[in-house]
């Protein structure tokens, strides 16, 4: 395998299903690019589905949550692929930079701001947005001041999409037992808050690295 400087450790790059996806795509005229354009696509579905589910009842409901949570899902699937086919299948590009990191942002708008909508809360769902986009900015900021890539939680971006992943599947049956969207609320504030915590301790770790000259 490809050691690559800053690269998200994941431990799903490692199993058996990823390591066969990889091949079968490296195999296709299928670019890395391509992939990560797709996952913006599973997450414009995701947010339109949350957004939808907001304004229905019933099965229609569960069915938009359930989606939504398959399509974030889907969304980190391709965010996973199209770095191992970039560099495990040797298909790197000179733009793939920009297509490493623009989708994602990309992708965490359509599906917090998606969230926020179906909520009636759009300033949450713009407040998580915010955070999320400060987390990896911070990242990013130590990069470029010479530092290693920071991707330390508590709510980098796997922890919020299992987050939200979690918290829409239990939300289409929550009127089983409880109110109908006190869970995807209480999930959209955690990630706001966890974020903003997140970008704090990112700042705090590079401004001390900084200082200590290593």
């Amino acid at each position: 395998m490809t050691d690559v400087p800053n690269r998200r450790p994941l431990a799903s790059r490692q199993s058996r299903w990823a390591g066969e996806a990889t091949r079968r795509l490296v195999k296709t005229g299928i670019t890395p690019n391509q992939i990560s354009m797709l996952g913006m696509v599973a997450a414009l579905v995701a947010g339109l589905s949350f957004w939808g589910a907001g304004g229905v009842s019933g099965a229609a409901r569960v069915l938009l949550l359930l989606l939504g949570a398959v399509f974030v899902q889907a969304r980190l699937i391709c965010n996973l692929l199209d770095g191992m086919v970039a560099v495990e299948g040797g298909k790197r590009a000179l733009d793939g930079g920009f297509w490493n990191e623009f989708p994602d942002r990309v992708s965490d708008l359509l599906i917090l701001l998606g969230i926020g909508l179906g909520l009636g809360h759009p300033a949450l769902g713009w407040a998580a947005v915010s955070f999320a986009f400060l987390t990896a900015y911070v990242r990013e900021l130590g990069v470029s001041c010479g530092r290693p890539a920071d991707f330390a939680g508590p709510m980098a971006k796997q922890h919020r999409m299992a987050l939200v992943t979690g918290a829409a599947v239990l939300s289409a049956f929550a009127p089983l037992w409880s109110g109908r969207d006190e869970l995807l609320l209480a999930a959209l504030w955690l990630v706001a808050v966890g974020a903003a915590l997140t970008a704090l301790r990112r700042s705090a770790r590079l401004v001390i690295a900084l200082r200590r000259g290593r």
